[in-house]
């Protein structure tokens, strides 16, 4: 029977005080590649090799790596098999051999992932193709977990710039990039872009449609486009601002 993540977290918790066996977090959200590191566990603090383990410090081990979050498809459904096995030699090779290996797969999925991502910028897909052209499993390990944040800052702090010099951009949006750059951190930055950049252009593009409607020539039907662009939601704001708003007296 398997074990929930929650049942996972708590029974390696409770069994393994002295492992330590967690990876760095995925810089990246909610909808992250795996990163959990491939090297072989040590069994206690004084880094007992994997061939030399215990079956409840293997066991335990395994159980780390399930619980943590980061552990990806292959790596979950090798772990879970091992375990279902439950020999000695099954959990061995898991560790020592099966979870590189299915690591190594995880982190190319995660590769293509980023790569398939419309919001990935040039240094990231740069980087990510020179990996799959030449990167070897620690490169790309090594690059999710620290290369990548890197490359994303890097991107995310063009993209800043790119919308600052965007004449359309509002007094909003210009004034929450410049506090932005001024002492935003990388994490502050990418949440922006996920989430507070939509609702800064909604603001500002409101008060836009606002500015519309203010024109003493207004025709009718202009101003029942705008109202009902103003109650619609903030992508159909910015369509009517882009596109609908010169369809309307055609």
């Amino acid at each position: 029977m398997r074990l929930t993540r929650a049942a996972l977290t708590v029974a390696a918790t409770a069994l393994a005080p002295a492992l330590v066996l967690t990876g760095p977090a995925f810089a990246a959200g909610d909808s992250s590649p795996s990163t959990a590191v491939s090297t072989a566990p040590a069994a206690d603090g004084s880094g007992t090799p994997v061939g030399e383990m215990s079956d409840d410090d293997l066991r335990i081990a395994i159980l780390r790596i399930l619980a943590d979050e980061d552990s990806g498809r292959r790596v979950v459904r090798e772990a879970n098999e091992a375990l279902d096995i439950g020999t000695t030699e099954a959990m061995r090779y898991f560790l020592e051999t099966g979870y590189p290996l299915a690591q190594a797969e995880d982190d190319h999925v995660a590769l293509f992932r980023i790569l398939a991502d419309p919001a990935s910028g040039k240094r990231v897909t740069k980087e990510i193709n020179q990996l799959l052209d030449s990167g070897t499993a620690q490169d790309i390990r090594q690059w999710l977990e620290t290369g990548y944040p890197l490359a994303q800052a890097e991107d995310d702090h063009v993209a800043l710039f790119r919308i600052l010099a965007d004449p359309a951009s509002g007094k909003r949006v210009t004034k929450e990039i410049n506090q932005l750059l001024d002492s935003g951190t990388a994490q502050d930055i990418r949440q922006w872009l996920e989430t507070g950049y939509r609702l800064a252009q909604a603001e500002d593009d409101q008060v836009a449609l606002f500015r519309i409607l203010a024109r003493p020539d207004i025709s009718e039907a202009m101003r029942a486009a705008v109202g009902k662009a103003i109650d619609g939601t903030p992508e159909e704001m910015r369509y009517f601002l882009e596109y609908g708003q010169y369809e309307v007296d055609a």
